[in-house]
């Protein structure tokens, strides 16, 4: 088939599973078009929004928090959705898919309204990028949804979705963060990653803490942020200093803990690699979901975000075999749940109904 995805870089966990779901389709034997929607349908638009979105997450997050509250079991209209829609039209005269999927909320709201508005009978997928029940996320006109957990395939049955129209597939992430390789005895692994940006404690006794922890070595990859990167590179006995980077899933490969921000891509990855974690104390409400989800599920800690509590959890984490090997046998338990090639089982469904029409 020919599968046209639409995503947005509202950061970069949708177009990271975009990308995820690409992969498998092609390896399946279909034909994908990757698409930032919002980059296609609003170009001159586009870089401000992104650029307002990341200044409403980092500087305005308690806003951010309350509308995500207030709209939880609520349709709200998405901004610009006529424009959107007839934008989606000259995408699709262009493209000619047979099927859409989308990992973003407004995306798929946006098929939707094309497809009640016009009749079309267009497949659409939704693939949901964090672990979360939020009503943006339900659309009519969605024929099936790709979802993180057997909890959130429960909470949307309980919101009227139709439970054969879900398939629990976890967040996809690409088959290298499974096929890397298997961490080694011998000094403790400790990877850090800030997110795309770098985010990181600022002060000089964090890392000098990091540098004094008995036979651990720590690996912090910095992302875009130059200034950190060479603030630590080569300063640290005990501390490689990682500029941005596409090898992650040898870093996750080769490492006994990671201390991260639980996005619902980083999350997936890392259960992928049977990575246990240490969730940096998450602020946005989507981020408080994930971390929810993994320590409930028994794959992670939270590390406070106060340099003495952040030290200790680490401490009482990276050394305690027991506690790490529990949390990769979580990761195992809940791996099994998932259906990994959802997409592709249920594109190849679609197929079928098609044919049989």
């Amino acid at each position: 088939m020919d599968i046209l995805i639409l995503t947005g870089k509202f950061g970069m966990g949708h177009w990271s599973a975009s990308q995820a779901l690409a992969e498998q389709l092609e390896a399946d034997g279909h034909t994908v078009a990757l698409t930032d929607f919002f980059d296609y349908a609003l170009p001159e638009l586009a870089p401000s929004m992104y650029w307002g979105f990341r200044f409403l997450v980092t500087r305005m997050g308690a806003v951010y928090n309350l509308y995500h509250r207030m709209t939880r079991n609520a349709s709200g209209e998405i901004p610009l959705a006529s424009l959107l829609e007839r934008r989606l039209g000259d995408l699709l005269e262009k493209v000619h898919p047979d099927l859409i999927l989308s990992t973003h909320p407004a995306c798929s709201g946006v098929v939707a309204r094309y497809k009640g508005d016009g009749g079309s009978a267009i497949p659409l997928i939704t693939c949901m990028t964090d672990v979360t029940s939020h009503s943006e996320w339900i659309h009519p006109g969605t024929d099936c949804y790709l979802v993180p957990s057997p909890g959130v395939r429960q909470a949307l049955t309980d919101k009227g979705v139709a439970p054969e129209r879900i398939l629990v597939s976890g967040i996809p992430v690409k088959n290298r963060f499974g096929t890397a390789g298997r961490r080694q005895d011998g000094p403790r692994q400790l990877l850090i990653m800030g997110g795309g940006l770098g985010l990181m404690p600022r002060k000089d006794s964090f890392y000098e803490a990091l540098n004094n922890l008995e036979g651990v070595h720590t690996t912090i990859l910095t992302g875009k942020n130059q200034r950190l990167y060479h603030r630590l590179a080569g300063n640290y006995e005990h501390i490689e200093a990682v500029p941005f980077t596409d090898q992650v899933p040898e870093y996750m490969a080769r490492a006994h803990l990671m201390l991260s921000k639980p996005g619902g891509i980083t999350t997936f990855e890392a259960i992928a690699a049977r990575l246990p974690m240490l969730a940096w104390e998450p602020f946005l409400e989507q981020e408080r979901e994930n971390a929810d989800f993994l320590v409930r599920n028994g794959m992670a800690r939270v590390a406070a975000k106060e340099e003495a509590a952040c030290l200790a959890a680490i401490r009482e984490t990276i050394y305690n075999r027991n506690v790490l090997a529990g949390m990769g046998q979580a990761m195992d338990r809940l791996a099994g749940t998932l259906c990994r090639n959802a997409a592709c089982a249920a594109v190849s469904a679609i197929e079928r109904q098609a044919v049989c029409a």
